[in-house]
C-alpha cells in the first residue's frame, strides 16, 4: 500500500518562522518525511533561503533579495513577524540547512524549490549542484521550480537528479522536458488534482500543495498521492497515524 509522506512546507511554516534554521529544526522534530524549502541568489551570489522575492514579508527589512548581500541579509529580523519569541531568527543559506539536516541526521526527502520564475538568477543551476553534490549527504534531493528551463538546466549538469513540475494549471502537467527528459514526478495544486481525477487517471506521481485542512489532508491520505506538502506536519503525521490504525 502507498504511503503518502508528509512534506514540511518552508519548514513547519504554521508554526514556526517559514524557512529558518528553527522551522526546519521543528520539521525534523516531529518526524517528517521531507522538507520543503525556497532558494534565491543574494547580491553577492550566495544561496540563500527564503521564498519571497523581497525581504519585506517575512523580516524586518525591505528590498529585493538579489540587491542585498549576504551580510545585509544576515542583518535582518527573519522571526518577530512571527511571533515575538523568535527575534533572533536569520535568514540561512542552503549550506546552513544542509549542515543543520547533516548534523540532525535526517533521512528523509529534501525538496528545493529555485524560485526562478520571475528573476532568473544566472549560474544558479550550477551553485546548487556544486553545493548539493557531497557525499556527506545522506538524504534524498529533489529540486522543483515554476521555471522549467530551469529544470531542464538542472537536468543537463547532472542526469540522476530528480526534479519534480510545480503548476497550477492544465497546460504544465508535462511529461516530457526537452524531447529527452522524462518527469517522474508533478507537484501541483489540491484544486487541479480534483479536476484532474474525475476526467483522467493520474499516472504521474504527485505531491499536492499546500494541504494544510483535515478535510483536505484526510483526502489525499485517502487517495494515496505520493505526498503532501503543508504548513502543519505534526498535525499531518498525527492524522496519517490515526487513519492508518482505522479499520
Amino acid at each position: 500500500m502507498i504511503k503518502t509522506e508528509v512534506f514540511a512546507h518552508r519548514g513547519s511554516k504554521g508554526t514556526h518562522p517559514e524557512n529558518t534554521l528553527l522551522a526546519f529544526e521543528e520539521a525534523v522534530r516531529v518526524g517528517s518525511d521531507g522538507i520543503e524549502l525556497d532558494v534565491h541568489l543574494s547580491r553577492d551570489h550566495e544561496l540563500v533561503v527564503i521564498h519571497d522575492e523581497t525581504v519585506d514579508c517575512t523580516s524586518n527589512g525591505k528590498g529585493l533579495v538579489r540587491e542585498l548581500t549576504l551580510q545585509q541579509l544576515k542583518r535582518l529580523d527573519a522571526g518577530s513577524w512571527f511571533s515575538e519569541d523568535y527575534t533572533d531568527c536569520r535568514i540561512p543559506t542552503l549550506q546552513e540547512v544542509i549542515d543543520f539536516l547533516i548534523d540532525s541526521q535526517f533521512k528523509g526527502t529534501l525538496n528545493i524549490e529555485l524560485k526562478t520564475d520571475h528573476y532568473i538568477y544566472p549560474g544558479i543551476e550550477e551553485k546548487v549542484m556544486e553545493l548539493t553534490d557531497k557525499k556527506e549527504i545522506q538524504f534524498k534531493l529533489v529540486f522543483s521550480s515554476f521555471n522549467y528551463q530551469t529544470l531542464i538546466r538542472l537536468k543537463k549538469l547532472n542526469p540522476a537528479v530528480e526534479i519534480a513540475l510545480l503548476f497550477e494549471k492544465n497546460g504544465r502537467d508535462l511529461l516530457v522536458l526537452d524531447t529527452d527528459i522524462m518527469v517522474t514526478m508533478w507537484h501541483p495544486s489540491l484544486l487541479w488534482f480534483r479536476e484532474k481525477t474525475l476526467t483522467d487517471e493520474v499516472k504521474t506521481a504527485v505531491r499536492l500543495w499546500t494541504i494544510n485542512q483535515s478535510q483536505e489532508l484526510e483526502y489525499c491520505f485517502n487517495q494515496r498521492v505520493a505526498g503532501v506538502i503543508t504548513d502543519y506536519p505534526e498535525k499531518a503525521l498525527a492524522l496519517r497515524k490515526k487513519l492508518e490504525t482505522m479499520p
